[in-house]
């Protein structure tokens, strides 16, 4: 792709984000989410591969449907209260629309295009798609969560805690892995929107900074499968140590920085008196545990044969970065900041 046309897609990328984030209008809001996804489209299918054009047409095909209801329910809103204000309560609308801004961050039982598209896509493409595209529908929610339905929101994230952890136990490719651990990590997200938004925000950052740093050692590593990433660690040991830190710390291991939102969201559920449903969301949570450790030990674990001659280990000639060393540092080390949240 040409450098001019790369520029202008992420401009747009970023303009509907910004449009959709910072907007008090509904149709506003709307036509910021619908730039945002008309702007990935071509940076999904910047490599012209089958595999691609397929993701795309999958995107662009539910992205619509949840736009369509989304606008539905807006109209709704609008006809019922008179108002097109995000913050106005939507009544009967609410649930719908809900459903809608859910269907695009890929929740279960709406998850179905998700571990599709980010199979047939570039890592980079797929670090846009599980980072910063979940960034908008995400936002509309925290600014609806006063108004939201417990009961739908509380199924829906046990749903995609028991999926996210499920679907990803028989996988093979990475990518595939890491959209199950997206739904996995969203179900955990959404299930204290109701309570404390203030929490979920937190959250999703540290799900953004673990999910990127995982993305972007994989980058590193130009591995998409297991087989590929379990020979890594004769070409960049570093690396490869820290990426089995990062899936430690996505599958919520302390003292890793993936323990603390899960601690801080069991405490508050507990305080909710909602037992039951923290029980269940981190039993659940060892179906992922299981896949993550899985992966763990393929990496760590095991080593290929090697049956070179040559006296010292050949390895790639890869330069430090900067961006990826924050982020994987991020990633790892933010647990002691745990008791100045809690108690703020």
């Amino acid at each position: 792709m040409a450098p001019p046309a790369m520029m202008m897609f992420c401009t747009s990328l970023g303009m509907g984000t910004v449009l959709a984030t910072s907007s008090y209008h509904w149709l506003i809001a709307w036509i910021g989410l619908e730039i945002n996804t008309l702007s990935i489209l071509p940076l999904m299918t910047k490599k012209p591969h089958p595999r691609a054009i397929e993701a795309a047409t999958k995107y662009f095909l539910t992205q619509a449907a949840a736009s369509a209801l989304m606008l539905f329910s807006c109209l709704t809103n609008a006809l019922q209260v008179g108002e097109w204000n995000i913050d106005t309560p939507a009544n009967a609308a609410n649930t719908p629309l809900s459903i809608a801004l859910m269907m695009k961050l890929g929740l279960a039982p709406l998850h179905f295009w998700l571990p599709e598209v980010l199979q047939g896509i570039s890592l980079s493409t797929g670090l846009i798609l599980s980072t910063w595209q979940k960034i908008p529908p995400m936002t509309l929610l925290f600014q609806i969560s006063y108004d939201i339905n417990l009961n739908l929101v509380v199924i829906l994230s046990i749903a995609s805690i028991l999926i996210g952890g499920w679907g990803g136990i028989g996988q093979t490719q990475l990518r595939k892995i890491m959209a199950f651990s997206s739904i996995g990590h969203l179900g955990w997200i959404i299930l204290v929107l109701k309570f404390s938004p203030q929490l979920s925000l937190f959250s999703f950052t540290l799900y953004i900074i673990m999910t990127t740093a995982m993305f972007l050692s994989l980058i590193t590593l130009s591995s998409t499968k297991m087989s590929q990433v379990a020979t890594s660690w004769t070409k960049n040991p570093a690396m490869t140590a820290t990426t089995m830190l990062i899936l430690l710390s996505l599958a919520g291991l302390p003292p890793l920085t993936g323990f603390l939102p899960k601690m801080l969201i069991t405490l508050e559920l507990i305080k909710q008196n909602m037992i039951i449903f923290a029980t269940l969301a981190m039993l659940a949570s060892l179906l992922a545990l299981f896949f993550y450790l899985r992966l763990t030990y393929i990496i760590t674990l095991t080593l290929p044969p090697n049956t070179h001659s040559s006296l010292t280990t050949w390895r790639t000639a890869t330069k430090p970065y900067l961006t990826s060393s924050i982020i994987n540092t991020l990633a790892l080390i933010l647990l002691p900041l745990a008791p100045t949240i809690y108690f703020m």
